[in-house]
């Protein structure tokens, strides 16, 4: 398959795991976990699918507590039964020689109160409500009023993170990925647009920082920095959510966070493209190689990369990406990194199956290239 002509497809070494490729499963909701629960009967058949010898998969995020959750069925890692439902999972991954990380996730004020303990209001930086979105299905979403975490509430939030990375070492899971973009509650805590507060976690860019640091200090001592990443979308404006000076912002979770700690990886968002409103022509007015430079650890770039993009952004080496992501077109096709390596044609994903609770159809059922 001439790996070495393929960047994508040459080994890596990310801390202690070798790799065999830099193809990654981003980590994907899919609103199949019933209950808050993980189904191991048709779960750990998709990851199993997308699972390589030396293959590095992250799972969907995991809610960090009840009232973390912003969608129904996603899974959980902060009971009992969460973990003992994850064990088989993993262990059917870890049986295809994959590497396995868990996503901890907290959606903050992006829920609706549905998904709230008794219907309660969900917590947040802010008491700012998201404003009514249209999502892909062109549904409207609407959000409730959020409630302002008090000063001495967020230890206890840190702590849910704490808990929910020591779970996802107790289900088999190989590390965590604490997931800090996305216009969840990291964002609202680190962007300026949302981040009202006059206390210590708010005005300066290190109070609004002080939430994420808090949260990485904590879980990199639980499991250790070696087993820790982070996704960060600095330039993305999601759930309302996005900040006067990205650059800024992104620089200095990495100088003051990141790089002290030695957290593992550093999984970035591309910036959206822009239609320049003088003459059409999409731009992308920023990139993330200044973070790439800045960070000292595995530097994982995410947001519609192609194959040849993707194999540009790795033979670039050091200068912009030592592993890429891939969400939709990894959903898709079980066997993307095969397909790579043969430049084969790609299974069309279908937007409309991406968060039906069905465990079959739009989940397990994309054919691999030998069964086309």
């Amino acid at each position: 398959m001439e790996m070495e002509s393929t960047p994508l497809l040459t080994p890596y070494k990310m801390g202690d795991f070798n790799l065999a490729h830099r193809v990654v499963l981003a980590p994907l909701t899919r609103c199949r976990a019933f209950g808050n629960v993980p189904q191991p009967e048709h779960m750990a058949l998709y990851y199993r699918q997308r699972a390589t010898p030396g293959g590095f998969l992250i799972a969907e995020a995991c809610a960090v507590s009840e009232s973390a959750r912003g969608y129904p069925d996603v899974p959980g890692l902060w009971t009992h039964q969460q973990v003992e439902a994850w064990k088989p999972i993993v262990d059917a991954v870890h049986a295809s020689g994959a590497v396995f990380f868990a996503q901890l996730w907290h959606t903050g004020r992006a829920s609706p109160s549905e998904f709230q303990p008794n219907g309660q209001a969900p917590i947040s930086s802010t008491d700012k409500q998201i404003p009514a979105q249209v999502n892909h299905s062109g549904d409207v979403n609407t959000f409730a009023v959020p409630r302002r975490l008090e000063t001495e509430e967020i230890p206890h939030v840190v702590n849910d993170f704490r808990v929910a990375a020591r779970n996802a070492i107790k289900a088999g899971f190989d590390g965590v990925e604490i997931h800090a973009a996305n216009g969840y509650l990291f964002d609202q805590f680190m962007k300026d647009s949302t981040n009202d507060r006059d206390d210590s976690y708010g005005g300066s860019l290190e109070n609004r920082c002080r939430f994420t640091a808090e949260v990485m200090a904590a879980v990199a001592d639980e499991v250790g920095a070696n087993r820790l990443g982070v996704r960060l979308s600095p330039f993305a404006d999601y759930m309302d959510c996005h900040d006067s000076n990205p650059e800024a912002l992104a620089l200095h979770v990495i100088d003051e966070t990141l790089n002290p700690l030695g957290v593992l990886y550093c999984h970035m968002v591309e910036p959206r493209m822009r239609v320049n409103p003088d003459d059409g022509i999409m731009t992308l007015e920023h990139m993330l190689l200044p973070f790439r430079r800045a960070f000292r650890g595995t530097f994982i770039a995410n947001g519609g990369y192609d194959r040849e993009e993707g194999n540009d952004a790795i033979a670039r080496g050091r200068g912009y990406a030592d592993l890429i992501a891939y969400g939709r077109i990894f959903l898709a096709n079980p066997d993307l990194p095969m397909r790579f390596a043969k430049n084969a044609p790609l299974n069309k994903y279908d937007r409309s199956t991406f968060y039906t609770s069905d465990p079959v159809v739009g989940y397990t059922d994309y054919p691999f290239l030998d069964q086309l």
